[in-house]
């Protein structure tokens, strides 16, 4: 028998094979990175803090930290704490910052979203900001990437130190370790400190680990995307009070996300599509999406045409009884009966959320996201 962490290894690789044939699978492109002892191009950016910035917001600086990131990238995720203790670091040092997300919000696709909250649109930016408590510029290239294809980012964060006279002195990497407090921005460091010291980066270029840029010209392969997910089969299942508690008590080793809907419920049906977004998101983790119908059993084919109007191709089922009593306390002794009705369920039946009515999308999302069982990294 396999045990559960093996299980879970396997899982994890599945889902980075799945995310390595996503990006092997995007169109090519050729976007040359700036080269040692280049100038730095000028930009006008929008920051997410309503002001406009170019080069001459951070003139007079001994050293320019331009560095390209954005919000759902599990290792951008990963350095975010790193860069702002970078930040308080050198301030006293009058080094200046800026962070810029090169990312097409069009061309981010849901597949790529299993470790964050939040996509890499211009408020979504403002959002993971102010939740982090940003203390650099973050400046929104997702509109036209011009910035981004004068310096030509590998991955997201990739680093470009300038120094006085805004020259190029060191590309690539905070560090060579991903993992929270595992690193400190070593290479980055090195790389300042011999900057702000006159003298020559001693390893001037390193390699960038992270997430491709989300060019605009991926839009394509976004359209294949959903048209594959529009081609997968649609069912629904009877299920009983024992089958109802079996799901509850969750025996696998995923963490469940259990919605309790019907096709007459209005609040149900408007925010069901947020749910096929979530499963879409997590589904290659450590995590499955199940539907319960309330409908009369004799609604069956109702809720199925509904539910592939919906493309909801994972787990749904529909209560073979017209006693709603039972359904309620065979889901949840607690809850009162209203619909919709959403819980978040460990493995073992261990209810982490449970909500009567509508949910708050981003709320939801961070509470997949932030459970044990997932994580914002790898």
């Amino acid at each position: 028998m396999i045990s559960r962490s093996l299980t879970r290894s396997i899982q994890r690789i599945t889902g980075l094979v799945i995310l390595i044939g996503v990006v092997a699978f995007m169109p090519k492109s050729d976007h040359k990175t700036l080269e040692i002892g280049a100038s730095a191009p000028d930009f006008s950016l929008p920051g997410v803090d309503g002001k406009s910035y170019s080069l001459k917001s951070f003139a007079g600086s001994p050293a320019l930290v331009i560095v390209f990131s954005c919000n759902h990238c599990p290792t951008a995720q990963a350095y975010e704490d790193r860069m702002i203790q970078l930040v308080n670091d050198y301030k006293p040092k009058k080094v200046n910052f800026v962070v810029i997300s090169p990312n097409s919000p069009a061309t981010v696709s849901l597949a790529e979203l299993g470790y964050t909250d939040l996509s890499d649109s211009f408020a979504e930016m403002k959002m993971r900001a102010r939740e982090k408590g940003y203390n650099f510029p973050y400046l929104y290239d997702g509109d036209t990437q011009t910035t981004a294809l004068k310096y030509g980012p590998v991955a997201t964060p990739h680093v470009f130190i300038f120094d006085k006279d805004r020259k190029l002195q060191y590309t690539g990497r905070f560090d060579a370790k991903e993992k929270p407090g595992t690193a400190n921005a070593e290479d980055a460091r090195a790389a300042l400190d011999a900057v702000l010291a006159g003298q020559k980066v001693p390893m001037a270029t390193t390699k960038t680990f992270g997430c491709s840029v989300k060019w605009i010209e991926k839009e394509d392969y976004i359209k294949k995307q959903q048209a594959e997910w529009a081609k997968r089969p649609v069912s629904i299942e009877d299920v009983d009070v024992a089958g109802l508690k079996r799901l509850i008590n969750n025996d696998s080793d995923k963490l469940r996300l259990i919605n309790v809907w019907a096709t007459w419920c209005g609040p149900c049906v408007q925010e069901f599509p947020e749910f096929i977004t979530i499963d879409r998101m997590y589904r290659e983790r450590d995590f499955e999406f199940v539907t319960v119908s309330a409908d009369k059993p004799d609604k069956k084919a109702k809720a199925l045409e509904f539910l592939k109007k919906k493309e909801a191709s994972n787990q749904n089922y529909l209560f073979s009884s017209e006693d709603k009593y039972a359904l309620i306390e065979a889901i949840d002794p607690n809850w009162q009966g209203a619909l919709p009705y959403t819980i978040l369920v460990e493995p073992g039946g261990k209810i982490v959320y449970s909500k009567q009515g509508p949910i708050d999308p981003l709320e939801m999302k961070r509470k997949i996201v932030e459970n044990r069982l997932m994580g914002r990294y790898y």
